[in-house]
């Protein structure tokens, strides 16, 4: 079950992030699989410092879907719903749905991706076919080249990165990102960061991730 608390402000991530430091944390507590896999994150990020947005949005979706396996929270936190740091979700190699759009979200905005151009989406996917009546709650991560434009979908579900015109499949309910909250589909929709009381999952997660320097 994913929870609906999502707005916080959030510092753009700089230029200098300390990819480096994130190697040895993941050393140090998810051993030599997690380093490994940290290495080679930094490897792919670096390559991608200066590359077309196309590459970007393509090698960061492959990679995060290829190194982490899908697990419930429930087996692999010991709760019901956790929202992992990226470093957690590679350094221990699995993550739900939530932690796939997490984790390319914020790889997106160290390679320079405007965080409004950015929203990790809540939705209904639909499984079971195109008849099929059956819906799971679902996140993916939506990428728009124009703010008010037709986003692309990098789902974990998908290897091929789509419109949401394209992806039938998915019924959007509402988008963050580290500025607001919108209910719906529509890019230009109802933006709000009123509540407070919804917001535990995203300040922890942020919290977490600047104690380990993920800024």
């Amino acid at each position: 079950m994913m929870a609906l608390c999502v707005y916080v402000a959030l510092a753009v991530l700089g230029q200098g992030f300390n990819f480096d430091g994130q190697v040895q944390l993941a050393a140090k507590r998810y051993g030599t699989h997690g380093q490994q896999t940290m290495t080679q994150w930094r490897d792919l990020m670096r390559s991608l410092d200066h590359a077309q947005k196309t590459d970007q949005l393509e090698k960061v979706n492959a990679f995060i879907n290829s190194h982490v396996t899908f697990t419930e929270d429930s087996a692999g936190w010991g709760q019901n719903d956790y929202w992992a740091t990226p470093l957690e979700t590679l350094g221990r190699g699995i993550g739900d749905c939530e932690d796939y759009a997490i984790a390319k979200y914020f790889s997106l905005l160290i390679l320079g991706v405007p965080g409004d151009h950015l929203r990790i989406t809540y939705v209904k996917a639909r499984t079971g076919g195109p008849s099929s009546s059956r819906y799971e709650a679902h996140m993916v991560l939506a990428y728009y080249a124009s703010v008010t434009g037709e986003p692309l979908i990098l789902d974990n579900l998908s290897e091929e990165i789509r419109p949401a015109s394209q992806r039938p499949d998915l019924t959007p309910i509402f988008s963050f990102n580290s500025d607001g909250l919108w209910i719906g589909a529509s890019p230009g929709g109802h933006s709000s960061g009123s509540s407070t009381a919804r917001l535990s999952h995203w300040r922890n997660l942020i919290a977490r991730m600047h104690a380990d320097g993920f800024e």
